[in-house]
């Protein structure tokens, strides 16, 4: 494992807060418990940038980054107007994005501790499936859309990082919640915002490899726990932890710590678009099995006040 301690190399102030990027198609994509779950799709500004030559005889076409958005698994959207920059960096740079509706199965909810572990738990699940089915739509609907769902790179902020980690992990270990993927079906790569994976059977193990990971979270951050919180047989194993086991075992990734940062971190796509080309780059479409892990000390990445609050205080 390469170790490192830099100052924050991403330029802050590259990207317009108001950015007019919009999709070019909207879809339904299922209908669950009464609701319409829809995904949208921005496409790449210039195709030619679609496509990298890794070598002189290589060419590869850049990978879909399919997006779950965060907000406690209770609010947010596909569409909100702070990820339109990002989307359309994104695109400006040849990558298609997908963004996609999920269940808010802690909607309306007051309170959040131990004792709704249950709640919790049957939250996350809800929406991991909902993204399953974004992907069996975009499966079933690919030569139309143009897209090879055999190349997708998750990302999720907050509640959506912690969706795409435990997509993984499900598909990983073949539980009964991803045996509606085809069988040997992979994601090409995971980028997380502040994630974390939820376990009901102590630590997390993998049957499987997980696909390339990349890791982004403050190490201060009180909403979705920098390390672990475990009671008994369940867990709740954030980056920290996660890496940990990732390196024991050999599983490649990328870890990018955040030196006295919250949950802030959960919001820092369009100030980490470097690292993310990177990562995609090298371990993505290159295939470089790395275990690369960074500590960044930068104080200019300041808060919004919601980021700053506790579970407690978002659950009230």
């Amino acid at each position: 494992m390469k170790k490192g301690l830099f100052f924050l190399l991403f330029c802050l102030s590259g990207l317009s807060l108001h950015a007019e990027m919009e999709p070019i198609g909207t879809y339904l994509y299922a209908q669950k418990d009464g609701q319409d779950l829809y995904l949208d799709i921005y496409e790449p500004l210039d195709s030619a940038a679609m496509r990298v030559q890794l070598d002189s005889a290589t060419t590869v076409v850049k990978p879909t980054i399919l997006f779950v958005f965060g907000g406690g698994f209770k609010e947010g959207s596909r569409d909100a107007e702070f990820y339109k920059p990002w989307f359309e960096a994104l695109c400006r740079d040849g990558y298609r994005v997908v963004s996609i509706d999920y269940r808010l199965g802690l909607k309306g909810v007051r309170k959040m501790g131990i004792g709704q572990r249950d709640l919790l738990d049957k939250a996350i699940h809800m929406a991991v499936e909902d993204l399953y089915s974004s992907v069996l739509f975009l499966r079933e609907n690919s030569e139309e859309l143009g897209i090879d769902t055999d190349n997708i790179v998750l990302a999720g902020s907050s509640a959506g990082a912690i969706t795409i980690l435990q997509a993984d992990y499900e598909r990983a270990n073949r539980t009964p919640c991803a045996a509606v993927l085809p069988e040997g079906f992979q994601f090409a790569g995971v980028m997380s915002f502040a994630g974390a994976i939820y376990s009901t059977h102590g630590p997390v193990k993998y049957a499987s490899t997980p696909a390339p990971t990349l890791l982004l979270h403050g190490t201060a951050d009180k909403l979705v726990n920098y390390d672990q919180i475990v009671f008994f047989n369940i867990g709740w194993f954030g980056s920290h932890r996660l890496v940990e086991r990732f390196d024991k075992l050999g599983y490649p990734y990328t870890f990018i710590r955040f030196k006295d940062h919250g949950h802030e971190i959960a919001m820092a796509m369009p100030y980490t678009l470097e690292v993310q080309k990177e990562f995609i780059l090298t371990c993505v479409m290159r295939k470089v099995p790395r275990r690369l892990d960074i500590l960044i000390d930068d104080p200019r990445i300041e808060a919004p006040e919601i980021w700053k609050k506790g579970p407690e205080e978002l659950y009230k």
